[in-house]
């Protein structure tokens, strides 16, 4: 009996896997029907033009974004192969291909005014000067680079590079950075708010800013008149004006009325950029009926578009309007991406890709030629200069735009903008690697950095002879908040306190409130034990290891044990198997910023169940002040 429901069992579990595979293989079937050119023709009857081809091609970018995502391979990639597919150099899948420009437009339209949504000039301001003389200078030099690269090239016989613009613009290429790609990953690793994570969107706005300048200019290349290029920005001073005022003093208006309404935003935020787009189109008409005399003030829709969402952007609403654009940003962004893919022809022999694979090649090396010395020079230390510059080596989508310009306007054949969007496929499929191992190529590269002459900061590797009640490893949002506290309670504590982080920048902040700071790679066990460590009572590691660079919180216990046997050590857990690892590393006392956090919500949440919230609010802020007034290293 038991053999023939084991039997029974065993037949049963196989018609399980039978009717679990079945669905999968009439989907992949359903859709590799929808993929045949004559299928596409056949159903196609039942849309407009635009409409099947607009369909088709999200169809096949979902395919591919599906097996690319568990190939893990960026989403950007699948897009372009996705509209390479459809289009007419691969299954041929398009109805009409005059419907091609305008699906690339429509992208390009949409995709430059979420960029313009992330343009906040407010905080360009204030992020100081790494970020502001090494923004306005890394562009130029980077096209300077890019230049001189082309020359040479041209020179050692590549004929793509050998007149016209293309040296220019293979400058262009290699000067900027993908705002997408790079902001995704800080994003999806929590790492924006860190020292690379500031440095790398500072440098992107100044890249967008530089791409600003260059779209501008770009209808002038050929004939550099300067009336027409001041032409150009008096229609772009007089459409950013137009745009603040409006956005200033009619949209908050505007967005009250629609706030109750999220779908309403979002049309409204739409309908804003087209309105601009719009506008910018028609300020030759405007303009001559006003002075009675013709001018060529008008603005391309894709700059206007980065207008109008830049002037939504330092607004009070502009996090809502953001966060329901973020929506669709996909949806804009595959059908820019898929546009340039339609576009993107059959490579006719290795030629073109052998010159995208010298564009890539070239990115990289200006990151290190032009990015790590500028960061260094302007103050920051060498390890966050090494790793900003890694996670930036890519080609942006900005300088796909440019080149797709340019392509328009002559100034580019269609091998150098097949070149180029290679070679943003090649060093977007390399951005995950070079992310994910920039410390540890750092670390690799420090022998040479230091050949170089990219030193650590003067005095870190000397020995202290002071004795601190509290040694802080590590400086992020926690001990920033921890010296302000300390500040108002235990200022005497400060005075005796020591701080290790490799985060030059903010040194000087913190020694303003008397803790004594001391450079050093929490890394390197020596380092510590040169920076006072093991001379510390108390010891605290106060960054987690999501952030933590190199180390960890359990071999940071076991090192600062062994150098300091009677110190009190108090690390940081995330996961709660950890503590129990850090326990019997040595530490005397585990806190868990998850736990700490849920306790203190219990008291403002049963404040809220009883309705004496607001009471538990002003006696908290009574007691700590309000969030938004404290002065912080770190806001």
């Amino acid at each position: 009996m038991q053999r023939w429901k084991a039997v029974a069992s065993i037949k049963s579990n196989r018609q399980q896997s039978i009717n679990t595979r079945r669905p999968a293989a009439a989907l992949s079937g359903f859709f590799l029907l929808l993929l045949l050119p004559g299928t596409a023709m056949a159903g196609g009857g039942a849309l407009a033009p635009l409409a099947h081809d607009i369909g088709m091609s999200l169809l096949v970018a979902g395919i591919l974004a599906v097996v690319f995502h568990r190939l893990k391979i960026p989403s950007i990639a699948a897009f372009l192969v996705a509209g390479f597919i459809a289009g007419p150099g691969g299954a041929g899948l398009m109805e009409d291909l005059e419907n091609i420009p305008v699906i690339a437009e429509l992208g390009l339209v949409l995709l430059l005014f979420v960029i313009g949504l992330e343009l906040d000039f407010r905080k360009i301001i204030s992020s100081g000067r790494i970020i502001i003389i090494t923004g306005l200078l890394q562009f130029p030099l980077s096209v300077l680079a890019g230049f001189a690269v082309a020359k040479l090239l041209a020179g050692l016989g590549v004929t793509a590079l050998a007149g016209g613009f293309a040296p220019l613009y293979m400058g262009i290429v290699l000067a900027a950075s993908s705002t997408l790609l790079v902001v995704k990953l800080f994003q999806e690793s929590f790492e924006l708010d860190t020292t690379a994570g500031r440095i790398s969107l500072g440098l992107l706005i100044f890249q967008d800013i530089w791409a600003i300048i260059v779209i501008a200019l770009q209808p002038n290349f050929s004939n550099p008149r300067i009336g027409p290029i001041i032409s150009a920005f008096v229609g772009i001073a007089l459409l950013i004006a137009l745009s603040v005022v409006a956005a200033r003093y009619l949209l908050p208006v505007i967005f009250r009325w629609i706030a109750t309404s999220p779908e309403l935003i979002l049309v409204g935020a739409v309908g804003w950029c087209f309105g601009i787009v719009f506008l910018g189109a028609n300020l030759d008409i405007f303009s001559s009926a006003l002075l009675g005399s013709s001018t060529h003030i008008a603005v391309g829709p894709g700059m206007s578009a980065l207008i109008a969402g830049a002037s939504i952007a330092s607004l009070p609403f502009s996090n809502d309007v953001i966060s329901k654009v973020g929506v669709v940003k996909d949806f804009f962004v595959i059908l820019f991406f898929v546009g340039l893919g339609i576009s993107l022809p059959v490579p006719d022999g290795p030629a073109v890709l052998l010159l995208a694979l010298l564009f890539a090649l070239a990115a990289i090396l200006v990151r290190y030629i032009v990015f790590v010395p500028l960061l260094y020079f302007n103050g920051l230390d060498r390890r966050n200069a090494m790793v900003s510059s890694t996670r930036l080596a890519q080609v942006s989508e900005f300088s796909l735009i440019i080149v797709y310009a340019g392509l328009a306007l002559g100034h580019v054949d269609e091998f150098f903008n097949s070149a180029t969007i290679f070679a943003f496929i090649f060093t977007a499929l390399i951005t995950p690697t070079l992310y994910r191992y920039a410390d540890d190529l750092y670390e690799h590269l420090q022998p040479l950095l230091d050949r170089l002459g990219f030193r650590i900061p003067d005095g870190s590797g000397e020995e202290q002879s002071a004795d601190y009640s509290l040694a802080v490893l590590g400086f992020h949002r926690l001990a920033s908040s921890l010296l302000y506290e300390l500040k108002q309670k235990d200022p005497k504590l400060l005075e005796n306190m020591l701080v290790v982080d490799f985060n030059v920048h903010l040194h000087e902040d913190i020694a303003a409130l008397g803790p004594t700071v001391r450079y050093g790679d929490l890394a390197n066990a020596e380092t510590l034990h040169h920076a006072g460590v093991d001379k510390a009572r108390v010891v605290l590691v106060s960054v987690q290891d999501d952030v933590l660079k190199g180390t960890s919180n359990l071999r940071l216990v076991r090192d600062v044990r062994y150098m300091n046997p009677k110190a009190v050590i108090i690390a940081n857990a995330i996961e709660l198997a950890e503590s129990a690892h850090l326990y019997d590393a040595g530490a005397d006392f585990v806190y868990m910023s998850r736990v700490d956090s849920a306790q203190k919500l219990i008291e403002p949440i049963t404040s809220a169940m009883d309705g004496s919230l607001q009471d538990y609010r002003l006696s908290r802020e009574g007691i700590d002040g309000k969030w938004h007034e404290r002065e912080e290293i770190i806001p």
